[in-house]
């Protein structure tokens, strides 16, 4: 299996276990955002198949600026009695997968010839990181939502 097959599975895992996420979380907010989170996936999957022949297109990120809108309504809503934090460990798993994939996206970059694939890599890797940072804030968030969002400003989320 190549790399980009390889990253391709990984990234259609990762959706899976976002779609699972969401599937579970009472929270309309916290939901949402893990469906952002599986659909940056599928963008990331479909990069990486068009990488295998050609340079891809990808439109920049907005999951943090999208995740603090969610969250500010959230604030905004004040219902906060469904968040569950029994799912932490499951956010902290998420985590450790987004890890794992910003490491294999910055290794593998090195290994591809194309340039034009060195630098979609490095941005893989990237998103990643971001993804490991909104998931923080969510671990955070449903840990102490009152604490969290006091902060009126969500220095949390400012631009990774």
């Amino acid at each position: 299996m190549d790399i980009f097959e390889y990253a391709m599975q990984m990234e259609k895992d990762g959706e899976g276990y976002y779609r699972e996420l969401a599937g579970r979380a009472e929270n309309a907010g916290l939901k949402s955002i893990l469906t952002m989170l599986a659909d940056e996936e599928v963008k990331h999957y479909k990069a990486l198949r068009q990488l295998k022949t050609a340079e891809p297109q990808m439109a920049e990120t907005t999951i943090l600026t999208d995740a603090k809108n969610v969250f500010a309504g959230m604030k905004a809503s004040g219902d906060l009695s469904d968040l569950d934090i029994e799912q932490t460990e499951l956010y902290r798993k998420a985590q450790d997968i987004e890890k794992k994939s910003q490491d294999f996206y910055q290794a593998k970059a090195d290994e591809v010839e194309e340039q034009y694939q060195k630098q979609v890599l490095l941005r893989l890797a990237e998103e990643e990181g971001r993804h490991y940072f909104l998931l923080e804030n969510i671990i955070e968030f449903v840990s102490r939502p009152e604490t969290w969002l006091e902060d009126a400003e969500f220095n949390h989320l400012e631009e990774y």
